[in-house]
């Protein structure tokens, strides 16, 4: 696939999910009778807008992302509808439902994918000769339910689990025929450095029935949220470096490699065409889960950062400085920026 098409799937995929996110914000305000001057598909120059109720609705250049405008978010006025004058929990209500709507959207396309081939059941089809599993007394067909009490319902959440507590013991409880058993597995080191406790699981996927793809895919969005959050933990503690962040360029590279993994010359255009929709669906479902938690953190001038500052004013009971809260937020503004330039030099580093 050209490098142009593989682009613009990425600014599409990358675009709608950015615009589900402020159509939140936008569906919130309208209902806490916020004013939105602006709501638009898409960045840039508008080629298209109509005004009705007060808020002009535009289509942009640029296919990608969206905005929503509102009367009075950085600044103090006079209108009634602005949104610094309305309830405290209005506007909490208004910045958090960019995030839930990612990961609302998250759970929609987890269940389309899940629907369509099913779930990564925790279970383990083989052990290793020689490693702890099998001294353990892990067998073919054990399920894992619990690593150290933690909740397992996929099996990516042991390959998770493992990644984070490299070499570590592990308390593992599996079901074999509706009997629980526990045991504790150190892992054993092989010739190359690597951790393992001698287990195997079927990359294949299980079929699920109507309900349990709703539970399964809650579960989904459950591990990539907690995905996402066990990278930053690796991230503060020097496990992964400011290196191994992707920003734009990085995710038009990734699109790129879910394209080209998706598509074989063996089979029909139709298949393929149908292989690369569930592989970006799959891809779209890491991604909204991703903007959703990072947009929860408590960074000025994120939706995470603006939230510390209004549950600030919910325990006192009155809001912080206007001009303090925005010198904050502009300073988070312009360190997120440098990040984010440095981000994207690495990933074109990275290409060559």
């Amino acid at each position: 696939m050209s490098t142009v098409l593989t682009i613009i799937i990425a600014l599409i995929v990358f675009g709608a999910i950015v615009f589900f996110h402020e159509l939140g914000h936008f569906l919130l305000a309208k209902k806490n009778s916020v004013g939105v001057t602006e709501f638009s598909l898409g960045m840039g120059p508008r080629l298209y807008s109509f005004e009705k109720g007060g808020t002009k609705y535009s289509l942009k250049l640029l296919p990608f992302g969206g905005s929503c405008m509102m009367v009075g978010e950085d600044e103090d006025s006079e209108d009634k509808n602005a949104f610094n004058n309305k309830g405290v929990w209005a506007r909490i209500s208004v910045i958090a439902a960019g995030p839930i709507f990612n990961f609302i959207l998250a759970f929609i396309f987890a269940v389309i994918v899940l629907g369509v081939v099913g779930y990564d059941k925790p279970q383990i089809t083989g052990v290793m000769e020689g490693y702890p599993a099998q001294e353990a007394g892990l067998r073919e067909g054990d399920i894992i339910t619990e690593l150290n009490g933690k909740k397992i319902k996929l099996y990516r959440e042991v390959t998770l689990y493992m990644l984070v507590h490299i070499g570590e013991p592990v308390t593992i409880t599996v079901d074999r025929n509706g009997t629980s058993y526990t045991t504790t597995i150190q892992p054993k080191q092989n010739e190359n450095g690597a951790y393992y406790m001698g287990i195997y699981s079927s990359s294949g996927r299980v079929k699920a029935k109507p309900l349990e793809i709703l539970q399964y895919s809650f579960y989904e969005i459950r591990y990539q949220i907690d995905m996402v959050i066990q990278s930053l933990k690796m991230l503060f503690t020097g496990k992964l470096g400011v290196n191994d962040l992707s920003g734009p360029v990085g995710i038009v590279n990734m699109v790129g490699e879910v394209v080209e993994n998706s598509t074989s010359t063996q089979v029909s255009m139709t298949t393929n065409l149908f292989s690369i929709l569930l592989n970006l669906l799959n891809f779209s479902i890491m991604l909204s889960a991703n903007l959703g938690v990072m947009n929860l953190l408590p960074i000025p001038a994120l939706d995470g950062g603006r939230l510390v500052f209004l549950l600030i004013e919910a325990i006192r009971g009155k809001p912080i400085d206007r001009q303090k809260e925005g010198m904050v937020h502009f300073v988070g503004l312009m360190l997120l920026m440098v990040l984010m330039v440095y981000v994207m030099f690495n990933d074109i580093r990275k290409l060559f």
